[in-house]
């Protein structure tokens, strides 16, 4: 009000869908900038805009062109202006702010000190005595969740009259922004009135179930709706008030962020109902979480099941890339810890090219010392004669190997050492955050994997240390905007293939399985969640290296009906034969590789044709793209057949 700003608003999102863009909005506001900033005669800017609409969008139809140049229209008359009150320009500059709470006080110091400061745009006014404390590089795990940003549209709602509990919307979240809770009658009691409970109890047990969910922060992807198989079938017939989740405006769910906040940080996990299957896994509090990803992500899906099956005694070294952007950008990181027993992965950033190495050395790390201390253990029970702790030192050194029940028997014997008090004790306690059976992961993209830290993956799977590599494929390099990476496919245009890609992709599990000892495994979420779990529990209990290759659909793919379709265009590329799906197992005496894909049952070329990067290849080059969608196609067939050869040989 002091300096006369001029306010418009601009209702893009409503405009947008009327034209039949979707969330597309940045047309519309770009032709209201326009027409408000004066720089150009209005006309003139509205012709350029159509002019580049047209240059830019004419290979993707004249219907895609007709919606831009109604968008364009649509901007400039748009606008409305906001009257600002002159009794403003008396009213106090600062607004009170409530500060960051939570039960960890570390997390909540650097929220309001660190992250707060620098979300404002003020991190530059923070003295260097604000790091003092975090001079090592270390953050405390967790700040995502404080963010809130609301940046969704709509959301989903769900509907407990009609939910069968099979938490395959959790499963897919990429941003764990829904959740299943199952809660005692007192938690139940205790719950905000809005928190919804499906009439039947969890099955076999008295617990109330819950699906509760944050509108403020989903990012609105659609992806647990299209992942409901009630909803799939209330659509197919036509009964819509018989879906589980359907979406609706973010502004109608607000009152949920109440249930969804008591539920987090109110709510005991209950043991007897976590397991490795797709519902029981999703009992687990994900440790990661509302994380920078697009929305519909593959990636960060990925991820957070690891997660949920082995975070709280995970090491991940992150290549840059995607991974490492949503994965670790400052201030805020997403990996958290588990309220109940206060450990979460500890996560850090490697290079692109010695990511490898780096986990590597985390593994090494951890093993030397770990070696040490089981020295000591054995040498403390040479002298120990009570039958008790003979039995808890012996839990101890009888499940060295096992990741879950190592971590119990770790419990008991610390218990044990501190309560003896002993010299030896104390020598032992001094590093006992080394005691247990660690999860090491890898984590990167195919830029990594397949090309810049390649040198480095192949030295790491070829050390036979206990290492799991997961590699994030979307077959171009994603954070960098799109380049073709060795994992394109032929036909892909990309940057620096913009003829397409001539070439075939490498085949890196068959070069892994090479060696003979490694555990190898291709991934597809979207086509078969069970065999997702089954490759990352058997790569987990290998002792020694894994590796694990997930397809993952991209925004640079150019999905038909974008990102919400990516789960199924994971089961789609499974069907045409586009992505092979298999486990390699050398501890299995007999049949070490299993392919767990069927033989293509639909077509290759038209599956490739329904996404941009092939799609624009037939459009500028239809005669370059025929040739190299029929060599993609023979190549993808002469892939699967060789994968049946190389079934029977393991037999």
């Amino acid at each position: 009000a002091k300096n006369n700003i001029q306010f418009y608003t601009v209702n893009a999102i409503d405009k947008a869908r009327e034209i039949g863009m979707g969330k597309r909005t940045n047309t519309i506001l770009q032709s209201a900038f326009f027409a408000l900033a004066n720089i150009m005669p209005i006309d003139k800017a509205v012709e350029y805009m159509k002019y580049m609409a047209k240059k830019s969008y004419l290979k993707k139809g004249e219907a895609v062109v007709e919606m831009n140049y109604k968008a364009i229209d649509a901007g400039v008359d748009a606008i409305v202006k906001i009257d600002v009150p002159a009794a403003w320009a008396d009213l106090a500059d600062e607004a009170p702010e409530a500060p960051a709470t939570g039960t960890r006080p570390e997390l909540v110091d650097y929220v309001n000190n660190i992250v707060r400061p620098v979300s404002e745009m003020n991190g530059d006014s923070l003295p260097v005595s604000t790091f003092e404390k975090y001079a090592d590089g270390t953050l405390p795990q967790g700040a995502a969740a404080y963010e809130k940003r609301g940046v969704a549209v709509d959301v989903p709602v769900w509907h407990p009259e009609n939910c069968i509990q099979c938490n395959n919307c959790a499963f897919v979240c990429p941003h764990a922004a829904i959740r299943p809770y199952a809660m005692t009658e007192e938690e139940a009691a205790k719950a905000p009135a809005v928190t919804k409970f499906t009439a039947k109890p969890v099955i076999k047990t008295n617990y109330k179930f819950t699906m509760a969910i944050s509108p403020l922060d989903c990012m609105g992807c659609t992806l647990c709706v299209k992942a409901c198989p009630v909803t799939a079938k209330a659509v197919k017939d036509n009964t819509p008030e018989k879906a589980a989740i359907t979406m609706t405006s973010q502004e109608s769910q607000l009152e949920q962020q109440a249930a969804f906040d008591y539920a987090v940080a109110n709510v005991a996990e209950k043991k007897e109902l976590i397991s490795g299957t797709v519902k029981g896994s999703q009992f687990k509090q994900p440790l990661l979480e509302f994380s920078g990803s697009c929305a519909g992500c593959a990636e960060t899906s990925y991820a957070r099941i690891v997660t949920q099956l082995f975070g709280e005694r995970m090491y991940i070294s992150n290549a840059t890339g995607c991974s490492s952007i949503w994965g670790g950008s400052a201030p805020a990181t997403p990996y958290t810890v588990n309220k109940e027993t206060g450990r979460g992965p500890a996560w850090a950033n490697s290079l692109f090219e010695d990511n490898a190495e780096h986990g590597l050395g985390l593994a090494l790390g951890q093993k030397t010392i770990r070696t040490k201390l089981i020295g000591y253990v054995k040498a403390l029970r040479e002298k120990v004669t009570d039958a008790d702790k003979l039995a808890v030192i012996d839990e101890y050194l009888n499940t060295v190997d096992d990741g879950e029940k190592n971590t119990e028997a770790t419990a008991k014997l610390v218990a044990m050492l501190e309560a003896c008090g002993c010299d030896d004790a104390k020598k032992i306690l001094a590093e006992k955050d080394y005691l247990s059976k660690k999860s090491v992961w890898i984590f990167g993209g195919d830029g990594w994997a397949y090309d810049i830290g390649f040198g480095g993956l192949d030295h790491v799977l070829a050390s036979g240390e206990d290492v799991n590599v997961f590699v994030f494929d979307t077959e171009v390099y994603s954070n960098t905007g799109g380049q073709a990476s060795k994992a394109s496919q032929i036909g892909q245009v990309a940057q620096f293939a913009a003829a397409g890609k001539a070439i075939g992709k490498k085949n890196l599990a068959e070069i892994a399985m090479s060696y003979g000892y490694v555990y190898v495994a291709q991934v597809a979420m979207g086509a078969d969640m069970n065999q997702l779990l089954k490759a990352l529990k058997e790569a987990e209990a290998y002792h020694g290296p894994s590796l694990i290759i997930g397809y993952a659909p991209c925004e640079m793919h150019g999905l038909k009906g974008g990102m919400q379709n990516c789960q199924f265009e994971m089961k789609k590329a499974v069907d045409a034969g586009y992505w092979q799906m298999f486990r390699y197992n050398p501890t299995l005496e007999h049949n070490k590789l299993s392919i767990d894909s069927k033989e293509p049952t639909t077509d290759y070329v038209e599956f490739i044709k329904s996404e941009t990067r092939y799609a624009r290849l037939a459009q500028s080059f239809p005669e370059r793209a025929a040739d190299l969608f029929a060599k993609a196609d023979a190549n993808a067939k002469a892939k699967y057949q060789r994968l049946l050869k190389m079934g029977h040989l393991y037999e």
